[in-house]
């Protein structure tokens, strides 16, 4: 295979857009042409979606890349970066689709880029089959921080799916003294919390989500929070946060229509019970998160409870870029340890 230029097939293990936008960042931050067939082939709608379309272009400017496929619906695009630029950039969906996962693909460049970038996004925040803003920045950027890697953002207005119209800010800062992430345990516990965040719902459902939580895991009213947030359309997330003293973990449900409260909460709460009682430091979500910047920074290594098909697959796109970046091993205690080597310093 010629090193300089990659085939990607997008059917490949869970088949989604992830493929695609970890496809996008690796060949930004290492300069590899790219062809990526098949797009989403295991998706009930395959091709690009205005979400992913939305990542191909940012990706596009900001690295001013020759792009070929770049269409709603197309299943193959072609990829030729050139360098890396910083700055001031608006990226707008068009749709509800995840600003949050546009910003995952794009921010491994923008750490790599010359200067400071400011980035606003709008479209989803708070979406069915992606982390939240809340995910992101406190989970996600926060673990991050432990690498030295400092993203400061600003939320402006929630947008919830299926209306989005959500609005954010970052601050992407570049740093030549990133850290290896190291996360074998989950260190010294320090508090809990459970927050809804609702819009345009009646207010019973968020107190039904959190009654149950506290029903099922016995925790304090001072634990519990309900925030009415401003939104275009209707939505409601609950999400269950678990500080320790080595990072934070979240667990979210994003309340559907005609689904109970109570099955909305026992949702988060399961993901919650599953991560709490077993040895592992990092949750199943936040591990598929963590590959790509700790593989294109200093690397490092972390154990968590599940083996995804989204953290499988990951790796595998990760180690076609570089080979045996990332090795996986099964532990004694059932738990998978995860080590990753950097690509590039």
């Amino acid at each position: 295979m010629d090193n300089n230029n990659i085939t990607i097939d997008g059917s490949q293990g869970e088949g989604g857009g992830q493929i695609l936008r970890t496809s996008l960042s690796l060949a930004m931050c290492l300069g590899k042409n790219i062809k990526v067939v098949k797009i989403r082939a295991g998706r009930k709608k395959p091709g690009l979606l205005r979400q992913h379309l939305t990542c191909v272009r940012a990706a596009q400017t900001i690295c001013n890349a020759k792009v070929s496929g770049d269409e709603l619906g197309s299943d193959c695009i072609e990829f030729k970066p050139t360098q890396i630029q910083g700055g001031d950039y608006h990226f707008s969906i068009g749709s509800a689709g995840s600003t949050n996962l546009v910003f995952q693909t794009i921010l491994p460049a923008l750490l790599k880029a010359n200067i400071v970038s400011n980035v606003h996004f709008e479209g989803g925040t708070h979406n069915q089959q992606a982390p939240s803003y809340e995910f992101i920045t406190k989970s996600f950027l926060n673990t991050l921080s432990l690498m030295n890697i400092n993203v400061s953002t600003q939320l402006e207005r929630y947008g919830f799916y299926p209306n989005g119209g959500g609005l954010w800010y970052c601050q992407i800062s570049p740093t030549s003294t990133v850290k290896q992430l190291s996360l074998l345990e989950k260190g010294r516990f320090i508090k809990q919390e459970a927050t809804t965040y609702t819009a345009k719902i009646a207010n019973h459902v968020s107190q039904r989500e959190l009654k149950q939580v506290a029903k099922r895991l016995s925790w304090e009213k001072d634990t519990l929070n309900a925030k009415t947030v401003d939104s275009f359309g209707p939505g409601n997330l609950l999400s269950l946060s678990m500080e320790y003293e080595s990072h934070r973990q979240l667990f979210e449900s994003v309340a559907k229509h005609c689904v109970r409260a109570e099955s909305v909460a026992d949702s988060a709460i399961e993901q919650l019970l599953h991560y709490k009682n077993s040895p592992a430091a990092v949750g199943e979500y936040l591990a598929d998160q963590l590959l790509l910047p700790m593989a294109l920074n200093a690397g490092g290594t972390f154990i968590t409870h599940i083996l995804s098909e989204h953290v499988k697959t990951n790796v595998n796109v990760i180690n076609q870029f570089i080979n045996s970046a990332i090795k996986v091993s099964k532990t004694n205690n059932k738990v998978y340890k995860i080590s990753v080597n950097a690509l590039c310093l």
